[in-house]
């Protein structure tokens, strides 16, 4: 008698189950993101992708614009429109040394970095039709993906693939789209872009700009508001970078006060004034110091650093960062007792108001617009205080953590819920 050759047993699923029993195509396991380039605005989709608990299940796309030549001058205009003309302009002019002069580069070289250091060929170009076809085709296998974007540029991609793929796809659009919310599955963006509706924002608007001024309706049911940027210092993250900053900051004179200098924007304008305040308060409270670590943005203007490394460079209890690698800046927010940050940057305030740790601010009567709600939203909390040079940094002082990312990806998940889909364990 011939045996009988039974079937085998289900594969296992997470924590040992047999994906049959592990909610079969209705859980999402994986994650697209797509980023714009731009440090600020791809760090809020992998600190959501993080608190959703699919970092390790990530494929990271990007929409890359050209650069250099009559580009530069471009970038304003839609990406789709802007693609197009560089289409032409390369069909016209050809590869002549005229033409590359015009043109510029085909795309825009960037390096990504996270807490590790991802290189370009790891990043795919973001095609609309391609994610959505692969997000089709593996459904039944895989089951639904999650797409995160964040930035101007990236609205037309996410839009798209919602648009192919709806029923393979839940969109997350970061940053407010301006208009017709409804292409995202959720938009998640900070209160204060909705500064326009409130009865300050409305007195700040020209009456013949105010039918051109977005948003022009409350938030709907599928937008969850913030208080600040989402990021990707959550406490594991600073966990693991004090662990590997730890023979080189622990060893520091306490209180080590950090300071994060951002760079001027349209509605935070500031230039050398701030930058001799800052020398000024700094060294003032220096005596009730231990160390000072001092780090520069990519938009830090260079007669602001300039200033700071000439009259601060050689004062022994100053460390400043010279911008090459590795970043101290996940180590800064583990190790620093308190943080003086300028006003200009969401994101980098953001971050140390998750620390629980003292936030000092400077420049923040320099900003305007939506930015002096975000400042009025931190005070009243009780997380930043305004840095004037008289503060005792040795004198501590604490407040509930700001825990954007951790709140949003509760509401993500209740989303997912709604539609009969749910997250991966």
């Amino acid at each position: 008698m011939r045996p009988i050759r039974l079937p085998e047993p289900p594969s296992a699923g997470a924590f040992g189950m047999p994906e049959i029993f592990d909610g079969g195509v209705n859980v999402v396991r994986r994650a697209v993101v797509i980023g714009n380039g731009f440090a600020g605005a791809e760090s809020q989709c992998l600190g959501l992708v993080r608190a959703l608990g699919l970092s390790d299940r990530q494929t990271i796309y990007r929409v890359r614009r050209p650069i250099g030549g009559v580009n530069e001058f471009l970038h304003w205009l839609p990406i789709s429109v802007h693609l197009i003309i560089d289409q032409i302009l390369r069909q016209l002019l050809g590869q002549s040394r005229f033409g590359s002069v015009i043109r510029g580069k085909k795309i825009s070289p960037f390096a990504f970095q996270t807490h590790g250091s991802i290189g370009l060929s790891s990043i795919l170009d973001a095609d609309a039709k391609k994610i959505a076809s692969f997000a089709r085709e593996t459904f039944d296998k895989e089951g639904p993906t999650l797409v995160v974007a964040c930035g101007r540029d990236t609205i037309s991609i996410s839009s798209s693939i919602k648009c192919l793929a709806s029923d393979s796809v839940f969109v997350i659009q970061i940053q407010h789209p301006r208009t017709k919310l409804n292409r995202f599955d959720t938009v998640i963006t900070p209160r204060h872009d909705y500064y326009a509706l409130t009865a300050s924002g409305q007195n700040e608007i020209p009456k013949f700009l105010k039918r051109w001024i977005t948003p022009q309706e409350p938030p709907g049911r599928n937008v969850v508001l913030t208080i600040g940027a989402l990021h990707e210092a959550d406490p594991v993250a600073l966990r693991v970078a004090a662990s590997e900053w730890h023979d080189e900051l622990a060893p520091l004179n306490k209180p080590l006060l950090v300071v994060n200098i951002g760079g001027p924007t349209k509605n935070c304008k500031y230039g050398a004034d701030l930058a001799k305040q800052l020398v000024a308060s700094l060294l003032n409270v220096m005596k009730t110091c231990g160390s000072v670590r001092i780090s520069f943005s990519r938009r830090t203007p260079k007669k602001v650093s300039d200033i700071i490394i000439k009259e601060l460079g050689n004062h022994p209890k100053i460390y400043i960062w010279d911008g090459q690698e590795p970043n101290p800046h996940m180590g800064h927010l583990a190790w620093g007792d308190a943080f003086v940050i300028t006003a200009d940057s969401v994101s980098m305030l953001s971050e140390a108001c998750t620390t629980g740790k003292p936030v000092y601010v400077i420049g923040a009567e320099h900003c305007k617009w939506k930015f002096t709600a975000f400042h009025k939203t931190l005070r009243e909390r009780g997380v930043v205080r305004p840095f004037t040079g008289l503060e005792d940094i040795s004198n501590s002082w604490s407040y509930p953590p700001l825990n954007d990312a951790v709140e949003a990806a509760l509401r993500v998940r209740e989303f997912l819920s709604e539609k009969g889909w749910s997250l991966a364990h």
